[in-house]
């Protein structure tokens, strides 16, 4: 049985240390109903799209920006072709207007598809962060503006945390948790559509051959449903399909690391710890797993609990100087120094 997220009520609000310790901390998504309802460019949407369009134009910045084009025949789902040579949709580079317009064009037509993401607003359409403000962020977390028809993003993960804020349409979110990795087949890390690998299960029919394991986690899904004003909190390495069900569609989101104690990211950590350690022999990676559980992961808790804070050298608190010691003797290594 699929299961619901949590929701958070409408009249509920957070600083953002409040949300960062009462939401972000748990790693758990959370639908954050009606957060966004007091933003004039969702009043703009409510009107009409061209309402919408009209208020878009006084921040655009002439900047282009790349869309994902596609034929009628893909229904607005990009992915892989079939061979995964390449991609079934096509690239080019539009200023903002022209999207809208040819958006708008599509939607009368139902035939081709068109799909714009990941803008950073304050390049496209600056201004707009300050009159629409998420005040359970700070004010250095930027936002982001996506625009299309109705589409179908495949099922991929983010190395930040995420708020999705919906302005025009309706949004579906279909989620699985980090654990289910192993289960939803993903593709190539390193040959993707917009970034991040795709788990190639998701969406497949109940038996697929291609993908046994996935009825394991099929059911482990979880699907929220947003409306203009909502907004949903994605803890980083979660899971989600994105399906954009209207023909005319915008979306606004916020990626932050609310953890960083430093410039080095965890996914980089895992590149290089996938050439470091993954095609060494089995028995000396159950080794090297017991050694990261140990000093990493901490299940047990802090590795040298039983020496005073005085007395831990290095692996005291990362702040205010051994992030760096440790960083320094990492880079010295890599280098050969």
């Amino acid at each position: 049985m699929l299961r619901e997220i949590p929701e958070m009520e409408s009249s509920a609000t957070l600083d953002p240390g409040a949300f960062t310790r009462d939401v972000a901390e748990q790693c758990q998504p959370m639908v954050l109903r009606g957060a966004c309802n007091d933003w004039p460019v969702i009043g703009a949407a409510r009107q009409s799209w061209g309402s919408l369009t009209d208020y878009l134009a006084r921040f655009d910045s002439g900047v282009p920006g790349q869309a994902f084009i596609g034929e009628p025949e893909i229904a607005g789902r990009y992915f892989y072709r079939d061979d995964f040579e390449g991609f079934n949709f096509a690239r080019e580079d539009l200023h903002l207007s022209d999207a809208l317009e040819r958006i708008a064009a599509n939607a009368e037509s139902g035939a081709t598809t068109l799909y714009m993401g990941s803008l950073p607003a304050d390049d496209h359409l600056p201004g707009f962060a300050e009159e629409n403000q998420f005040p359970m962020l700070g004010e250095s977390v930027r936002p982001r503006v996506w625009i299309g028809n109705a589409s179908h993003v495949s099922c991929h993960f983010d190395t930040f945390e995420n708020i999705a804020c919906v302005v025009a349409g309706r949004r579906r979110f279909t989620l699985f948790p980090p654990d289910c990795i192993a289960d939803l087949y993903v593709g190539p890390i390193d040959n993707t559509m917009a970034g991040q690998p795709v788990g190639l299960a998701v969406g497949s029919v109940p038996g697929d051959p291609r993908y046994p394991r996935f009825e394991r986690v099929r059911d482990r899904a979880l699907i929220v449903e947003l409306e203009p004003g909502d907004a949903l909190y994605l803890p980083k390495l979660w899971w989600h399909e994105v399906e954009a069900t209207e023909q005319l569609n915008v979306l606004v989101n916020y990626w932050w690391d609310a953890f960083s104690t430093g410039p080095d990211a965890p996914y980089l950590t895992m590149l290089l710890a996938m050439i470091a350690v993954s095609e060494r022999p089995p028995a000396e990676r159950a080794a090297w797993r017991a050694f990261f559980d140990h000093y990493v992961f901490r299940p047990q808790g802090h590795p040298l609990a039983h020496l005073p804070e005085g007395n831990r050298g290095i692996l005291g608190p990362l702040r205010p100087n051994n992030y760096g010691r440790i960083r320094a003797f990492v880079m010295q290594a890599l280098r050969g120094g």
